[in-house]
């Protein structure tokens, strides 16, 4: 499995949405329970600022060689490492040899 190992710039952004069923009776009665074994799944918007040409190219190449669909393993800043895909990020290119990137991962559960 392939890692990610470029460090991202801060601020870096997470997100939580744990996954709920509810249940909303007549009287006003809400009834709540977790769903799935991985019920809060991480994002992460990341941004890789000032990058020069050459790691601008190392990070989108990572990037699109996983093409969205293979995971990879990432430590996120203060966080314990696991598993993540990216299917979606932009590249700004502000000057010659300076680059931002900006990533969204969503963290990933399978064997």
């Amino acid at each position: 499995m392939a890692t990610f190992s470029f460090t991202p710039s801060f601020e870096a952004t997470e997100i939580s949405q744990p996954r709920v069923a509810s249940f909303q009776a007549g009287d006003g009665y809400q009834h709540r329970v977790g769903f799935g074994l991985h019920r809060d799944a991480k994002q992460w918007q990341l941004v890789f600022e000032n990058r020069s040409d050459s790691d601008r190219n190392d990070i989108i190449d990572f990037l699109e060689a996983r093409g969205g669909v293979e995971s990879f393993d990432w430590t996120p800043p203060f966080g314990d490492a696991g598993k993540y895909i990216c299917s979606d990020w932009q590249t700004t290119l502000r000057s010659h040899n300076f680059n931002n990137i900006r990533a969204t991962f969503q963290q990933v559960y399978e064997p």
